[in-house]
């Protein structure tokens, strides 16, 4: 007898749907699984039959075949345990179920017949919703993220033989629901704020403009200058997300296995150790997953010890940085992960971390510092418009009471700068002044005679290249943006060329 259950993988960061086809007949018994499994998809083999059994249910002693269709796709994972076990019951006559094309299911099953949950609910949810099955059924850990999308039904279940009750009628389970507006409530709580910050006036200010603009920042400092401490709390400076942008981002972290079967409700900040690899920080392997910078999306990537990542590391960065995205190119095709995010990067002036410092002499020779700071190409830095340099605060400031402004008081005119660019390019197909092109630039980057007359002066005493003079004025841009100034003025561009100072000096 044949069997067909609806069911659903991940590839990548979007679901698939998976058609389980069980067949049962003559011949010795034992469970062959087709349509390229993984090893986790081949061991559902030796936990169906405890489960099955443990469920109150008799196994079969029969050759039983299953087919996991398409058969060109890979599947990997144990999202196929309910729905083969259910099929090896209906196919074997154990169990009637009359309305098992209605719903699809997914979920792990334990020895004991127990469902566990299982990764990557929401893009199968969304999928689901696209291809309109409308009802799903999903381990109970599962049932939240699922039910993010208010026109899908789903029906939470805890064991084999629960779901078999329900099918059946003989359990009534509710629809699982939740409440947006209430997750939303924790938008934006964090433990940490920028009033724990005591100084740094300068680096805040320069973090809040690259918040505004959308502008990748590099921090250059001594160990100990609060550069790490800064970073950590940028997430706190950015506007509230959206439901739309909460959604985009569980799915990506859904699909990694990050959010618990949670919705993802504040801007990630992932802050990769330099040893991590290319794939790991880009994304890929032999089934793509998304990376770091994937699971940045919509929030900040901080790579601290900058010229510590391997060099292969940095230079796959250069992408996602320009196009907001990475794309994964694969036999079977390609696949394409969000990367929209704010780069953030810290880094000593030298390889003992102490040249320039006013305190701790520099134990570096002249070529050392020249081969340390050599590890960042030349493309890389290019595409970072701030250039930071984090000074150490003097002990007397450290033991000093003061209050400092809050991070709440810092995002509003943040919001405000944004809400100024989103009107601004609203026809223009980018979002922030970071992203202008050269034609954009012309446009909108007007600068008064004064302004026009100082950045002329810099770039001729400072030898600054045409790259730079680009990135000083769409900085500028973003510092009038967050003064209300429809015009550049003197003090923009005076702001906006202390953040590219470094380059003669460092660089």
């Amino acid at each position: 007898m044949l069997a067909r259950v609806h069911s659903f993988t991940i590839w990548g960061i979007d679901g698939y749907p998976v058609e389980v086809e069980v067949d049962i007949a003559s011949g010795l018994p034992g469970i062959s699984v087709v349509g390229l499994p993984d090893q986790a998809v081949k061991e559902s083999r030796d936990r169906l039959k405890p489960a099955v059994r443990n469920s109150g249910f008799e196994f079969p002693a029969h050759k039983i075949v299953v087919n996991l269709a398409p058969a060109d796709l890979k599947k990997e994972g144990p999202y196929f345990d309910l729905p083969i076990a259910l099929g090896i019951l209906v196919a074997s006559g154990k169990v009637k179920l009359n309305n098992l094309q209605d719903f699809s299911f997914v979920g792990e099953l334990a020895l004991d017949g127990s469902l566990r949950p299982v990764k990557g609910m929401l893009p199968i949810a969304l999928k689901a919703r696209q291809l309109n099955r409308k009802c799903l059924v999903v381990p109970v850990e599962n049932a939240e993220e699922a039910c993010l999308l208010t026109d899908l039904s789903v029906f939470p279940v805890s064991s084999l033989s629960e779901c078999v009750d329900f099918l059946q009628g003989n359990k009534k389970i509710p629809a699982y629901k939740v409440d947006i507006n209430e997750l939303f409530s924790s938008v934006n709580r964090y433990d940490v704020d920028y009033s724990d910050v005591k100084g740094q006036s300068c680096a805040k200010r320069a973090l809040e403009v690259a918040v505004s603009g959308g502008h990748n920042i590099l921090m250059i400092g001594s160990p100990g200058a609060g550069k790490s401490m800064l970073a950590c709390r940028l997430p706190t400076i950015l506007p509230s997300l959206s439901l739309e942008e909460a959604i985009e981002i569980t799915r990506i972290h859904s699909a990694a296995g990050l959010n618990q079967g949670k919705l993802v409700t504040t801007r990630p900040f992932r802050n990769p150790h330099h040893t991590v690899s290319d794939i790991a920080l880009i994304g890929g392997g032999n089934i793509p997953g998304p990376g770091e910078v994937s699971l940045a999306h919509n929030g900040v990537l901080f790579l601290d010890e900058l010229p510590e990542f391997h060099r292969n590391a940095l230079e796959a960065l250069r992408q996602p940085m320009e196009n907001g995205q990475v794309t994964i190119s694969r036999a079977r095709g390609r696949m394409n992960f969000p990367a929209r995010f704010l780069l953030v990067a810290a880094m000593n002036p030298c390889p003992c971390g102490w040249y320039g410092d006013q305190n701790h002499p520099c134990r570096c020779s002249l070529a050392q510092i020249i081969r340390y700071r050599q590890k960042i190409s030349g493309p890389l830095l290019d595409r970072i418009d701030i250039h930071l340099e984090v000074t150490s605060l003097p002990p007397g400031l450290l033991l000093k009471e003061r209050t400092e402004e809050s991070s709440s008081e810092i995002r509003s005119r943040v919001e405000r700068a944004r809400k100024t660019q989103a009107e601004r390019f609203k026809n223009e197909g980018i979002y922030f002044n970071a992203h202008m092109s050269s034609s954009q630039i012309k446009r909108y980057c007007l600068l008064d005679d004064q302004a026009q007359s100082l950045l002329a002066q810099a770039i001729t005493r400072m030898n600054f290249s045409g790259r730079a003079y680009d990135k000083i004025r769409k900085v500028a841009r973003t510092i009038a943006d967050l003064d209300s100034s429809e015009i550049i003025q003197t003090h923009h561009i005076s702001e906006a060329i202390q953040y590219r100072s470094l380059d003669k000096e460092i660089f």
